[in-house]
Formats: C-alpha cells, sequence, structure tokens
C-alpha cells in the first residue's frame, strides 16, 4: 500500500514524501484549502478548450489519421500500378508494417511522454512523420514504401497516448469523455478532407507527377505546418501551460481534483508497472483493444470496396466521404450520452456496436446488384468506431497513478496495433468481390466486444462495491512536503491524497467510472 521513500514522522504525526514522489501538481496545490468556485472553474475550462481543443481536433489528429489512410486512397490514384505492388505487398504497406512499427515503439514513446515535456516530444514525432510522408512520393517499389511506413508507426505511437495523458491532465472525468470523443472524431472529418484532396488530386496532370504522389506531397506540407504550430502552441501540462497565470494554473489543478488522477510524475516507479501488468482490466481493455480493431482494416478498404459495388472511381472518392460524416455524428452522440447518463460508458458502448452487426449481416446478405443499399450497409458498419472511444477515455479515466497509467495506455495501444497488423491480411484477391469471410471475422470481433465491455463493467462494478464496504482507511491522509518559501525557509505544506501520485488500488477512495 505504500510508496517508495516515504518516511514516517512520528514526532508530528504524519508522513513526508520526497517531492519526486508526488504528483507534478502538488507543489501547485500544497497546503491549499479552498474549494474552487464552480464559475472560476467553467471560466478556466473554457480558457482550456480554446488553446488545447482546436490543436487536439483540428490540425493534428485530422491530419495523423488523413495521413495514415493516403495510402488507401492512393490505391485508386495509382500508386499499386506505379510502385508495382502485389495484392499481398500492398497489404503490408496498408497496415500491417506500420502497426509492427507501431507496436515496437508503444512502449518507448509512452516512456518518452513520461520523461520528457509531453507537447515537444510529439511536435518532434509530427515533424518527422511530415518527412516521411513526404517521402512516399518518391518511392518506385516496394522497399521504399516499407520503409517510408515504418517511420510513420514509429512516429504514430507518441499521438494517441500523448492525446489520452494530455486530456486527463486538463479535464475532469465527464469532460474528458467528451473531449476524447471530439479529438476522436476529428478522424471522420479526415476521411472527408481526404476524400475532397484525392478527388482533387485526380485532376492534377503533371508530365512527371502522379495523382497520389501529389497526395502525398499535399497531407504531407500540412502535417509539417502542424508540427510548427505544436512546438510553438501545445503545452506540456496544466502547471506550465504558458496561456494560464500562475493563480490559473493552480485552480486548472484544482479542477482535476475530482479525477484523483493527478496531473503527472516524470519519474518511473517500477511497482506501478508491475501492478499494471497484474491488473485484470489492463487486459480486458487489450483484449478488447486488439478484437476492436481488427475491423478498422476497413478504413483502407473502403474506397475499394466501394469500387467493386460497380461506382466509377470519381464517384467512389467522393463517396468515401460519407464514411467520414458517419464517423462524427455517431462519436459525437455516443459521447454526449455516456457523459450525461452517469455511469453508462459501457451501456453506451455496447449500443453503438449493434447497427454495426446489423451492417455486417446486410453487406453478406443483399442481392450484388443492390449497390445502394450495400453501400449504406457498408456505411453503418462504421458506427461502431464509438466504442473503441469510449473504451479509450473509460481506461484513463479508471486507472491511476501516472507510470501505471502510461503503461496501461502502452499495453492498450500494443494490441490496437496488434489488431490493426492482423486486419488487413483477410483481405484476400480469392474472397472477392463479396468478402464473405472477412464480413464473417468482422462480426464475430463486434460480439466480442461487446462481451468484454460488459465484462469490465462487472468487474469494476464489483470492486466499487469492494470498496464501499471497506473501512476508511487513512493511511494516506496526513502526507506533507517539504517546500521553501520566498524568504528562503523550509516549510512542510500538507498535500491532497489526489496528488500523490497513487494508483488505482493504493487509493481505496478511488472509485471507478462505469
Amino acid at each position: 500500500m505504500g510508496l517508495p521513500d516515504e518516511k514516517s514522522d512520528e514526532k508530528h504525526g504524519h508522513l513526508s514524501f520526497d517531492t519526486q514522489q508526488v504528483d507534478t501538481g502538488a507543489q501547485l496545490v500544497a497546503g491549499t484549502h479552498s474549494s474552487l468556485d464552480p464559475t472560476e472553474s467553467l471560466r478556466i475550462r473554457r480558457k482550456i478548450d480554446r488553446h488545447i481543443l482546436p490543436l487536439m481536433c483540428i490540425p493534428c489528429n485530422r491530419i495523423q489519421f488523413m495521413d495514415k489512410t493516403t495510402l488507401g486512397s492512393s490505391a485508386i490514384l495509382g500508386i499499386r500500378r506505379a510502385a508495382h505492388l502485389t495484392t499481398n505487398q500492398y497489404n503490408w504497406l496498408l497496415g500491417t508494417i506500420f502497426y509492427i512499427s507501431y507496436l515496437a515503439f508503444e512502449f518507448p514513446q509512452n516512456l518518452a511522454l513520461q520523461r520528457f515535456p509531453v507537447g515537444k516530444w510529439m511536435s518532434l514525432n509530427i515533424l518527422i512523420w511530415a518527412v516521411a510522408l513526404c517521402s512516399h512520393a518518391a518511392c518506385k517499389d516496394f522497399a521504399g514504401l516499407f520503409a517510408a511506413r515504418f517511420v510513420l508507426g514509429m512516429c504514430e505511437g507518441s499521438i494517441t497516448a500523448g492525446f489520452m495523458i494530455v486530456s486527463t491532465m486538463f479535464y475532469t472525468r465527464n469532460e474528458h469523455v467528451v473531449r476524447v470523443g471530439y479529438w476522436f472524431l476529428m478522424n471522420g472529418t479526415a476521411q472527408i478532407i481526404s476524400g475532397f484532396i484525392s478527388f482533387g488530386s485526380l485532376h492534377i496532370h503533371t508530365g512527371r507527377f502522379e495523382p497520389w504522389q501529389w497526395l502525398m506531397i499535399i497531407t504531407g506540407t500540412l502535417t509539417l505546418i502542424t508540427a510548427v504550430l505544436f512546438f510553438f502552441l501545445f503545452p506540456d501540462s496544466p502547471t506550465n501551460a504558458w496561456f494560464l497565470t500562475a493563480e490559473e494554473r493552480t485552480k486548472a489543478v484544482q479542477r482535476i481534483k475530482e479525477n484523483q488522477t493527478g496531473v503527472e510524475n516524470k519519474h518511473f516507479k517500477r511497482e506501478q508497472m508491475f501492478e499494471a501488468l497484474t491488473d485484470p482490466k489492463t487486459w480486458l481493455f487489450a483484449l478488447f483493444a486488439a478484437l476492436d480493431n481488427v475491423p478498422n482494416s476497413l478504413t483502407n478498404q473502403v474506397q475499394i470496396i466501394i469500387l467493386s459495388f460497380g461506382f466509377n472511381t470519381f464517384q467512389t472518392t467522393l463517396l468515401g466521404c460519407v464514411s467520414g460524416v458517419v464517423e462524427i455524428v455517431t462519436i459525437l452522440s455516443g459521447v454526449t450520452i455516456a457523459s450525461r447518463i452517469p455511469n453508462s460508458r459501457a451501456w453506451v458502448g455496447i449500443a453503438y456496436f449493434i447497427p454495426s452487426l446489423l451492417g455486417v449481416f446486410l453487406v453478406n446478405f443483399l442481392p450484388w446488384h443492390d449497390k445502394v443499399g450495400l453501400l449504406f450497409s457498408l456505411w453503418l458498419t462504421g458506427v461502431a468506431v464509438t466504442g473503441f472511444v469510449l473504451a479509450l477515455a473509460w481506461v484513463s479515466q479508471t486507472t491511476a497513478g501516472h507510470t501505471k497509467k502510461v503503461t496501461t495506455n502502452a499495453i492498450m495501444l500494443s494490441a490496437y496495433c496488434i489488431g490493426n497488423a492482423a486486419g488487413p491480411f483477410m483481405w484476400k484477391d480469392k474472397y472477392k468481390p463479396r468478402n464473405r469471410v472477412p464480413w464473417t471475422i468482422i462480426g464475430l470481433c463486434t460480439l466480442s466486444c461487446m462481451v468484454l465491455l460488459f465484462s469490465i463493467r462487472v468487474l469494476l462494478a464489483r470492486e466499487n462495491k469492494r470498496r464501499d464496504l471497506e473501512l476508511p482507511d487513512d493511511t494516506f491522509d496526513n502526507v506533507y512536503v517539504t517546500n521553501i518559501d520566498e524568504d528562503g525557509n523550509r516549510v512542510e505544506l500538507k498535500v491532497p491524497k489526489e496528488f500523490l501520485d497513487l494508483t488505482d488500488r493504493q487509493n481505496r477512495d478511488f472509485r471507478y467510472v462505469l
């Protein structure tokens, strides 16, 4: 139950912690007893929204997703012919090599996000990402594209993990689920923008540059601009956010006290890593992430599938935009419902998997000549993305202790990579045009994810009931850190339990969101 390096002060009857062991926000709130006025809290949140959400939503996550799907868009713009790619090579490039690289670098990326300033580390990765994306245009064969996609996967590992960390730093539990939804639904915007850029690229006719190469250059340039914006404007944490005054930083930290997860701790704690590895919910979330992202291979197959329905190339590039609209509407509605109905994460996620099951059924059994019906069925399968968005927010809200949090994030996103890496290989030429085997696998994965969300809810609900029956735990109620005041004197300041960098197991007052 205890933390390393804690010291018992019998004379004063309290525990003294080294400042390296507590949360970075502890220095700001130590000795603070007053509560934050709701009106002031709302003002601070709106200020945070104005400075963080545009960077998380508009340029970065949109471009991040758009960049990943450029290869899928390039398939109908001529890249397979130009680079002499076989179906198996294309599938490797489409997702597998990208996600193998993502998987290999996911844990190092999470360690770096803990060790270095979050905003600066992400901006560096986005810069490398931009260079790698532009380099696609110079590739003439499988080997060159393989190398470029590997670099993209390496950099990708920092983005979603970084956003998950930042979201819990700045927002309360209810605000958090909606904000995760906001920046994730920009994937839908990316599909729309990518569709229009692809459509425009089809009309670019130059001597040496093909349309798919222009697509890579355009998206790579947008990513480069994003890297510069991120470096100068994106904050590392509420304790040093450039757009907040010293007083507002303290209030920003006070706002998230109810989360009981603190801001961050820059020191790796091995015992928290082991706790994450032995926590059943870690592996349930990981299994969910793996199974839920096998169907994600549809993202890069959707335009090829629409083309197989009988639509021409120009129609396909524009119809692909509708998938983005479906994603925006479903994610926005799902996170809004989950934030307004207490403890409804699992139920909302399960409900949003049902339309996808219907879509899988229809796309398998509708007559092949009913291309409009098949198209709507394909769009219907996109509703399931809401379940993964809710799971991303949920795992952050149910995990405390910064090292435990980054370890859990790394495990979940590694599982996400495994699902995404495996998915492309189920799309084989021998299954075309109906693709019944891939669609059956997608249906089974969807059903499994519904069961897993229910299982996680049951596990966490039982733990909450167990803690409700326990006697109050006052182990960490009187914890002090030594600080230096303005006169240079050493003073001891009491730190709230919420900012001691305790894990969700150590803090018995922690209650899991359901």
